[in-house]
């Protein structure tokens, strides 16, 4: 699952409004967001276990990882998760969390087979390859964008 911005908040522990009302989440993710004046928003590459990965992030709320949290990815260059600790999403099992929004994966052909990969594994029962397909512009698109942010 690819759960973006307020469903990534939803899936976590608890979302913080910014008049201080506690809501509670589902609790699949050990996140709890805290809702801010300010919002996030720009352009953003991390550095996650499927490459590099771009996208642009807009979003209000702080999120902070629990203690035994992985995060989705490592903030190269954006703000991330809350703008400090240089974390960005977080995932659990095959539960992807995360403030990056369009275009994710048509902009991150590896992240978008990792997820096919793990749908039709669960449908199967077998492993899953993707078919070679022709990704250039895809790629040339995902390069030109960490290139042009991260150098």
């Amino acid at each position: 699952m690819l759960m973006i911005c307020g469903m990534y908040q939803l899936f976590g522990k608890a979302f913080v409004t910014v008049q201080g009302e506690r809501l509670p989440g589902l609790g699949i993710l050990d996140v709890t967001t805290q809702g801010n004046e300010k919002r996030m928003i720009g352009p953003i590459v991390l550095s996650t276990d499927h490459g590099d990965v771009v996208g642009y992030e807009n979003h209000s709320g702080s999120t902070t990882l629990g203690a035994g949290q992985a995060p989705f990815g490592r903030v190269r260059h954006g703000m991330g998760n809350n703008g400090t600790d240089g974390t960005e999403g977080a995932v659990t099992g095959h539960v992807i969390g995360s403030y990056l929004h369009g275009p994710i994966l048509p902009a991150n052909p590896r992240l978008a087979d990792t997820l096919i990969g793990w749908a039709a594994e669960r449908a199967t029962g077998r492993a899953f390859e993707p078919e070679q397909l022709d990704d250039e512009v895809a790629r040339q698109a995902h390069t030109r964008q960490v290139r042009r942010l991260v150098g």
